[in-house]
């Protein structure tokens, strides 16, 4: 009789049993947990600003085995219980709804272009229409290495992104981290207050290193309920 196996088990993996196979025959394997024992998964709202990829950030984050809730923008945030949140991207300004109550939660914020430009805007910073109109893939450089959001893109990366509007003056607290011969402010990041924004679009398979924004914004989210 081949005996259960006992294997880890990453955040957000069912438990219960599974099937190990060992040589042609697949067998059970058991999960044994001490008593009391729990998973804890990280939990991010995906804020719907009626963006058309909205939906491609929800599951780049559940891939990564978060908890992750689309939710509605006009939902009052005093009813979320999120470690961090995303305020997606959209066509408008005027249709964002409540998604600028947010940067007043005590959690991680992570804006995608009009996400990063309502932050922006509502902040003290400046917002006004690019130069180059409609999505195009873009090389951006990463000017700080260090910075949570973006450092491990370092020196460059290539995304995909739209600059019908951008950030043309940035936040008070904020620091630019990177940049791009098309826009002056691809990326920010105020780590005293955990807020940060990209211009472009890290949940489509245009951009390349898409995954790793949102790997490190998860990071970002579990230090700070640490």
């Amino acid at each position: 009789m081949i005996e259960p196996a006992r294997i880890d088990c990453h955040i957000g993996t069912n438990l219960g049993n599974v099937h190990k196979r060992t040589d042609a025959l697949a067998v059970p394997v058991r999960f044994y947990r001490p008593a009391g024992y729990t998973v804890v998964m990280t939990t991010i709202a995906v804020v719907d600003n009626h963006g058309q990829f909205t939906h491609l950030e929800q599951r780049a984050l559940r891939d990564l085995g978060v908890d992750a809730e689309l939710i509605d923008n006009d939902t009052d945030p005093a009813e979320v219980d999120a470690d961090g949140v995303v305020l997606s991207g959209g066509p408008d300004m005027d249709r964002i709804g409540r998604s600028a109550d947010y940067l007043e939660r005590d959690v991680p914020v992570l804006g995608i272009c009009l996400g990063m430009q309502l932050i922006a805007e509502e902040l003290g910073g400046e917002v006004g229409g690019g130069d180059y109109g409609g999505y195009a893939d873009v090389n951006v450089e990463i000017v700080d290495e260090d910075d949570p959001l973006t450092g491990s893109l370092h020196p460059e990366t290539r995304v995909w992104a739209s600059h019908a509007d951008e950030v043309t003056t940035l936040p008070e607290g904020f620091e630019l981290t990177a940049r791009s011969d098309v826009c002056d402010v691809e990326a920010m990041s105020d780590t005293d207050r955990d807020l940060y924004g990209v211009q472009w679009h890290p949940e489509v398979a245009h951009t390349e290193e898409g995954e790793q924004i949102f790997e490190n914004f998860l990071e970002i989210c579990k230090r700070n309920g640490a």
